[in-house]
């Protein structure tokens, strides 16, 4: 058998972080920031070495993890094209935070759920952009856990990372999240005729804590949907609750 390229290599080091990155996310939901290494080798169904290769400490699998994240944090404010399944458009390459291909780092849909979740999508625009992006959100996070964690800290500051880590992904949260929705609340605003054209709209402080508010909300309601594994199919009815 022949040696492998360096460029077969290279894929599977980045398939590998996926897998790594994926499963931490996911034993975080359970178990939070008492997360260790050996629980997500379990979880990913690798050897404890072979975590420990990647990351020799969950600090830094976090840090990764998120920033990884953040790079596919932005896509959920444009509304999908009818011509494309959501599955495709969750699997659309995309570049890490450090420029290197996510390698599998959205999870896409089964066939059924990508059909559901169109159905859902083309639904929630009936409701009007803010909740269309909100139902789109929730859909993500039942699909992309990593998502839902960063939204979930971003929330807390960052505070389980130390603060020459969390400033730098703070301000990055808050230039590719925060500005971007309020930009799409003040947009609902103006549509509902809840802005008037004399000027009275909302000071950018303001608009950036509404966004803030929003997603708090969405977390605290998506928690225990996605628990039970429900959240994809009641994205709908959360949105409607939180009166988006």
């Amino acid at each position: 058998m022949s040696p492998r390229t360096k460029e077969q290599n290279e894929e599977i080091r980045l398939r590998r972080l996926a897998q790594i990155r994926k499963a931490a996310a996911d034993v975080f939901l359970n178990k939070g920031p008492l997360l260790e290494i050996r629980d997500v080798a379990v979880q990913a169904g690798l050897g404890y070495g072979t975590v420990y290769h990647y990351y020799s400490n969950k600090g830094d699998l976090l840090h990764d993890l998120l920033w990884d994240a953040l790079e596919r944090a932005g896509g959920w404010l444009e509304a999908p094209s009818p011509k494309v399944p959501l599955e495709a458009q969750l699997k659309a390459p995309r570049a890490s935070a450090s420029g290197e291909a996510p390698a599998g780092g959205h999870f896409g849909l089964a066939a059924a759920d990508s059909q559901s979740g169109s159905r859902e999508t083309a639904a929630a625009a009936e409701l009007g952009p803010v909740a269309a992006a909100g139902i789109r959100l929730l859909q993500l996070w039942a699909e992309d856990h990593a998502l839902y964690l960063l939204h979930k800290l971003a929330g807390e500051g960052f505070a389980s990372l130390p603060e020459a880590r969390s400033a730098p992904l703070s301000a990055a949260f808050r230039r590719e999240v925060l500005a971007p929705l309020a930009a799409l609340l003040e947009t609902g605003r103006a549509a509902d005729g809840a802005t008037a054209s004399g000027g009275n709209a909302a000071e950018p402080p303001y608009r950036l804590q509404r966004a803030e508010m929003l997603l708090a909300a969405l977390v605290g309601c998506a928690s225990l949907s996605l628990r039970r594994g429900k959240l994809h199919e009641e994205a709908r009815d959360i949105a409607r609750f939180l009166k988006l």
